[in-house]
């Protein structure tokens, strides 16, 4: 069960990682958890980058980890974790970058 968890984990670290990266990469600020207003502020490229990096790198390690395990349903664990963190971001983001 707890390693259930940590593959959901991942796929949220995954999905997390993916606003991070690209708008890093595209060389836009974004918001991130040290941003002031914390949470509500956004921070650099790079720093984007750098979150989005680290995002990816633990979900990879996670999974890693996990697979050598053979899992049961860790792979939908992974999904869920991805569709919850994408479902959520998709409604708190779009409610800051729209102002309501």
């Amino acid at each position: 069960m707890l390693m259930l968890l940590f593959m959901a984990l991942s796929g949220a670290l995954l999905c997390n990682a993916l606003p991070h990266l690209i708008t890093g990469l595209r060389g836009e600020r974004f918001f991130t958890p040290w941003a002031k207003p914390r949470g509500m502020g956004t921070s650099s490229a790079f720093q984007n980058f750098l979150w989005g990096a680290a995002n990816l790198l633990v979900a990879v390690g996670i999974i890693t980890r996990t697979a050598t395990q053979e899992v049961p349903h860790g792979l939908m664990a992974i999904c869920a974790g991805f569709l919850v963190t994408g479902a959520l971001l998709s409604i708190i983001f779009g409610r800051r970058v729209s102002g309501g």
